[in-house]
Parts: structure tokens; sequence; C-alpha cells
């Protein structure tokens, strides 16, 4: 009986012994494997953002400017306005800081054109302005409300720079009082153009 469970002892030993080098070649089978691989890479991904660049020949200054004015007042100006951004854009023209505290805006006539001209620097009187299409034939007050004071609202201008370059568009103010204007009044307004990438 004893010798039998020598025996038995032997054999399991062995057979422990066989499943610890199984177990070890598996190992070393899976390590040989796991050497074998390959891979791409995409390299040198970047990103650079273009520009929306919008400027005049007279930013800064006003093109109408009066005092003391009588009933049949009233002129044109010029004034150029060039888009030198590197993307394409839309531009639309708005109103900010408007002020009317009597009520004058409403009866100050405006039309508003775009088009093109030789020359036109200091706000010009227009000489040369060739006209594409108007824009916009009302009252102050009424482009005001109309197109409100930013570009979500403003008015298109009909222009599109490709952004392939510098491109200029000239646009012609004119203004006059209509026959009921008050006495005494004032108003005030800034025109604002805006390039937004398309």
């Amino acid at each position: 009986m004893l010798k039998m469970t020598r025996r038995i002892g032997r054999l399991s030993g062995l057979i422990a012994a066989g499943v610890a080098i199984a177990a070890t070649g598996s190992g070393v089978m899976a390590a040989s494997y796991s050497a074998f691989s390959g891979s791409t890479t995409n390299p040198t991904n970047s990103w650079n953002t273009g520009s929306v660049i919008l400027g005049d020949d007279d930013a800064g200054t006003a093109m109408f400017t009066g005092s003391n004015q009588q009933m049949n007042a009233g002129t044109s100006k010029c004034i150029k306005v060039t888009s030198t951004g590197s993307l394409a854009s839309t531009v639309k023209l708005y109103s900010t800081s408007p002020s009317d505290p009597n009520g004058l805006a409403s009866h100050i006539v405006l039309n508003i054109s775009i088009g093109t001209a030789a020359s036109t620097a200091n706000f010009a009187s227009c000489t040369g302005f060739t006209s594409a299409a108007s824009l916009y034939t009302g009252t102050l007050a009424g482009f005001v409300s109309t197109y409100g004071t930013n570009y979500g609202s403003g008015l298109s201008t009909q222009w599109a720079p490709t952004g392939s370059g510098s491109e200029s568009r000239v646009f012609q103010f004119t203004w006059s009082y209509d026959s009921t204007a008050p006495q005494s009044a004032t108003a005030g307004d800034t025109f604002t153009w805006e390039a937004q990438g398309l």
C-alpha cells in the first residue's frame, strides 16, 4: 500500500511538471507571436485659420457733419470699403449708436448705392461714381429700425469678397430733409460694414 502511494505521488509530480512546462511553452509561443506587428501614421497635422478683414479709406471720419442747416440741405458722399482677408465672406451694412432725440431721423431721406469709382478718397463728392445697384431708399429712421445694430439684421450689400486678394467697392450715400423736418432738431448715426466668412 505504501509503494502504491509513493508511485501515485511520483506520477502526480510528473504530471504537474508537464503541465508547468506546457504552460511555459505557451507563454513563449505567445511572446514570439506578439513580436510580429504593423503600424501606420498620419503625420504632422496642423491647423491655420484664415482672415476676414475690412477697411475704408476714411475710417474714423464722419461722412456728414452739419449745423444750422436749411430745409433744402442735402448732399451725396462716397466711401470706398476694401476687403483684404484671405477667406470668402459676405458684407452687410448696419447702424450703430443711433441718436434721435427730436425725431429728426424720420425726416432724413436716405439713399444708399453700391458701385465703383476710379478714385474715392476723403469722402469725395462721388465724381466718377458708377452705381451697380441701389441698396436702400427710405428714411434714416427706417434704416435703423429695419437693419438693426448688428450683422444678423444688417442690410445685404450684394458684395461677397472672394478672399483671393484686395477687393474694393464704393458706397454712395445721398440724403436730404423732407418738407416737414422739425426746427432745432438733431440726429446722429454710425454706419458699420461687417464681413463674415461663408
